[in-house]
């Protein structure tokens, strides 16, 4: 019943049938059987992969460890064995991959790692096929190398991600969506490691893979179109100017076919273009970009949005660089009163917009003393 919910989409289904399976094995087999170790694994897995519940997954992986290690009995059948190893494996890599996401970099390379280890003890049971195993060889790659760059141990990481691209490549093929993400993982670790040409080669990859997928207007080829136009922005190369332009254009319109203008993520994307515009000194250009879009989300939101804040903010951060100081401080006023309403006096963001109000203020009072 798990799985055919799993199937039709019904997670909160499939979660209650897995509490359902703790319950029912702990009258069938008793406290402390390894089956019911077996069922909280399956329950932990499920809070990790189905509902994306780190704690809870943290929570039932260890009760399943509990019970496992301390009336673990290996001298059963054969059978037996191989479903208690794929229940560590399981209770492992539920331990990792839950410390993972709440980033605990440490516990989750040590848990995955013995992960590895098991999965050897596994194929060492000749003529043993585990068929009840939950965790592909690509899912442990990926998370082992998300775990070493969490512990910024980058050449370990990118051996982990070149290894999942391999796997994915003989089982599945070079055209895969998982491949996209793995490329962008790889991409993040040759960046940390200041190699950006490598970085931009395997996101080269992985925007080839998703245009080959998806139309050239989808979200999926702007996801990508930007993530490239970034990491051309920060290459350091200025020759790099050009494509990495291209690219925030090609996003930006992929946004826009997909969205249309007033999407959140078009705006963002124009926004994180302007950014960019301002960085190589093209104040004017990205100023024109902004004010359409703040005069534009006017008509369509209304005043009071985060979107027209940091609009406004930019803008007004362009015109203190470029002296005009009156326009500067209106800009920032009218940022620091959307601000105040979407987020409360308090964020950081108003008392930051605040802090440079007043740096203008004592600047211009300061010059009207100078003058007299």
């Amino acid at each position: 019943m798990v799985e055919e919910f799993i199937q039709e989409k019904e997670i909160y289904e499939a979660n209650k049938e897995l509490i359902r399976c703790v319950a029912l094995t702990r009258i069938i087999h008793g406290d402390g059987h390894w089956r019911l170790a077996q069922s909280f694994a399956n329950l932990a897995y499920g809070y990790l992969t189905l509902r994306a519940f780190p704690v809870q997954a943290l929570q039932h992986a260890e009760s399943a460890k509990e019970i496992l290690l301390n009336g673990l009995d290996m001298s059963k059948s054969e059978e037996e064995k191989r479903e208690i190893l794929e229940t560590l494996v399981t209770i492992y890599y539920t331990l990792g991959a839950a410390n993972l996401m709440q980033n605990n970099g440490r516990e989750s390379l040590y848990n995955l790692q013995k992960v590895e280890k098991i999965l050897e003890e596994l194929q060492a049971l000749e003529g043993q096929k585990a068929r009840g195993l939950k965790i592909s060889n690509i899912d442990l790659a990926v998370s082992l190398g998300r775990a070493c760059a969490l512990q910024n141990k980058l050449s370990l990481a990118a051996g982990y991600f070149a290894n999942a691209i391999d796997i994915v490549n003989m089982t599945e093929g070079d055209r895969v969506p998982q491949l996209i993400s793995i490329y962008q993982e790889m991409a993040k670790v040759e960046q940390l490691r200041s190699r950006h040409d490598r970085a931009i080669e395997h996101l080269l990859q992985a925007h080839s893979i998703s245009k080959a997928l998806h139309n050239k207007g989808s979200v999926e080829a702007a996801e990508t179109a930007l993530v490239l136009a970034k990491a051309y922005a920060i290459s350091g190369n200025f020759q790099s100017a050009d494509v990495a332009e291209m690219y925030f254009a090609e996003s930006l319109n992929a946004y826009q076919t997909a969205l249309g203008p007033d999407d959140s993520r078009t705006l963002s994307t124009l926004v994180e273009y302007s950014k960019w515009l301002v960085q190589i000194g093209r104040n004017q250009e990205a100023y024109k970009l902004l004010n359409s879009t703040c005069r534009s989300q006017l008509k369509s939101s209304g005043e009071f949005s985060e979107t027209v804040a940091e609009v406004l903010n930019l803008m007004g951060a362009i015109c203190v660089a470029e002296g005009k100081m009156q326009k500067a401080h209106q800009l920032l006023s009218r940022c620091l009163e959307i601000q105040t309403t979407v987020y409360g006096s308090q964020h950081k963001k108003p008392r930051q917009t605040q802090e440079l109000l007043n740096m203008l203020k004592s600047a211009s009072t300061g010059a009207g003393n100078k003058t007299r």
